[in-house]
């Protein structure tokens, strides 16, 4: 090791005193040595600055200070994407769409999203002013918000979705996901609860410990959760310490390929334990432990250092060996691995090395030629702005777009260049009018009510709820196993 560190040295002395312009030292490690390094090791070992330490951070919190929005520059141009319910920008009336023209005075024309986002951010209780052009309106828009605590929910719904159905989704888990889901259940009230729909599609992961506690409350006393081990680490048994909070009711999870790291320990050991029937795709299969290592100056090394097993000892990381980082990150196919084979506490058998495999396989309906260009160019998006500037705003949250509304966005997308065959706009005219009528509520009320109206048309959460019989039948076969288990056994003599 000592004449590697050596090597680079020299290299890095002879660089900075040969190079023909003057080399930044600091760019050369974080955005080159350091990060290539890495590269060699696996996928998600990574190394954060002091400014992607403090986004990490914030990740990690499920808070910062700020406005409250998420914005993005599709075209060049620093947007609102979408304002945070009873944040600042939200409550100030910010809209999708609107462009950003100046932060506390200063031009954001030449501003990429993560400079505007620094103007925007700031300590509470601080003021920051906010200009922007909005379509249809002849003047440029001040708004005066003051910064503000600006919490980000990991638990977005939890409601009933018929009678005694509940559904809840979790879309990430940060230090509060154990406490929020205790508090969406309590207020739904489970002993009105006959089965709960579970989403965890395009769940990214995040705290592992968040995950465990999330598990705990569905699992029995001393079940097991997740195991890890590596080279240099020893094995680290996580168990349900308190378990059976609440009925055992049936449940079905959701996943897709989205779906990944602590999102996935918490379907594998939900389906290891047969205490949840899964469906949708093979999950991501990202089961690497990463410990963080705080450095000098603020920035942070996130280490691979063990991998995780589920409870019946399946792997849950892919193989990354004979692929290239691409391939990796852009997976399409889950694998099934027959030399990781292990059973559920029912007997049934599941397999590991390459994410959770589901037990009931949806795939969602393909996008059209049409539908994938409609998205791909956000026409609805940016026909919103235009369809509000020219109408009155819907009348309710149950409004659909009519046919004229429909004639209009076509007329809109063509004058985008949006390539519309013979046809096509025909054929895909009932998902046409869900992603208009989408787009325009959440414009109107905001994302989450949107996407509240919206859990209605979504087959695989359908899909779901019609898989909760396989869930019921699943659940009462694990007791009576567990039953002749626990019954002792007579003895001939």
């Amino acid at each position: 090791m000592q004449e590697s560190v050596k090597k680079f040295t020299q290299v890095f002395g002879l660089v900075e005193a040969n190079f023909a312009d003057k080399v930044d030292s600091e760019q050369a490690l974080y955005k080159g040595a350091i990060p290539a390094m890495l590269r060699t090791l696996d996928p998600h070992s990574s190394f954060f600055d002091p400014k992607a330490n403090e986004l990490f951070r914030e990740q990690q919190a499920g808070r910062y200070f700020g406005v409250g929005m998420y914005i993005w520059a599709p075209e060049g141009r620093v947007l609102v994407q979408v304002p945070f319910v009873g944040s600042p920008a939200y409550k100030a009336g910010l809209r999708p769409g609107d462009v950003i023209i100046s932060v506390n005075d200063k031009n954001t024309e030449r501003l990429n999203v993560s400079d505007v986002s620094a103007l925007l951010k700031g300590p509470r209780g601080t003021p920051v002013q906010i200009i922007v052009k909005r379509t249809g309106q002849t003047k440029p828009l001040t708004f005066d918000l003051v910064r503000d605590q600006v919490p980000r929910e990991s638990v977005t719904f939890a409601v009933f979705l018929k009678p005694g159905l509940a559904y809840l989704k979790i879309e990430s888990f940060n230090e509060n996901t154990g406490k929020e889901v205790d508090q969406a259940l309590a207020k739904l009230d489970e002993s009105k609860m006959q089965g709960l729909v579970l989403d965890l599609r395009d769940n990214p992961g995040g705290l592992v410990s968040e995950a465990v506690n999330v598990a705990d409350r569905f699992l029995h006393k001393g079940q097991g959760i997740v195991s890890h081990h590596g080279r240099a680490s020893s094995e680290t048994k996580f168990a349900a310490r308190h378990g059976e909070r609440g009925p055992e009711y049936p449940m079905v999870v959701l996943v897709n390929r989205g779906t990944a790291s602590a999102a996935e320990i918490l379907s594998g050991a939900l389906q290891d334990h047969d205490r949840a029937w899964i469906v949708g795709d093979s999950t991501f299969g990202k089961g690497l432990v990463q410990a963080p290592f705080p450095l000098s100056g603020n920035s942070t090394l996130l280490l691979t250092i063990a991998k995780y097993y589920t409870p019946s000892g399946r792997l849950i990381q892919r193989d990354y060996s004979h692929t290239s980082f691409y391939e990796y990150y852009s997976r399409k196919d889950g694998h099934v691995n027959p030399k990781d084979a292990k059973k559920t506490d029912s007997g049934r058998t599941v397999f590991g090395g390459d994410g959770i495999a589901p037990d009931e396989n949806y795939t969602p309906p393909k996008l059209t030629r049409l539908e994938a260009e409609l998205l791909g160019r956000l026409d609805f998006f940016f026909y919103t702005p235009e369809y509000l500037a020219s109408h009155k705003s819907p009348p309710g949250k149950d409004w659909v777009p009519g046919p004229d509304v429909l004639q209009d966005f076509r007329r809109f997308a063509l004058t985008r260049n949006t390539k519309i065959e013979p046809g096509e706009f025909e054929h895909d005219n009932a998902w046409i009018q869900e992603q208009l009528r989408e787009s325009i509520l959440t414009t109107a009320f905001s994302k989450e009510e949107a996407d509240r109206v919206g859990l209605d048309f979504d087959p695989e959460i359908q899909k779901g709820v019609a898989s909760l019989p396989q869930s019921k039948a699943l659940l009462e076969r694990a007791k009576t196993v567990l039953a002749k288990r626990q019954t002792p056994q007579a003895i001939e003599r």
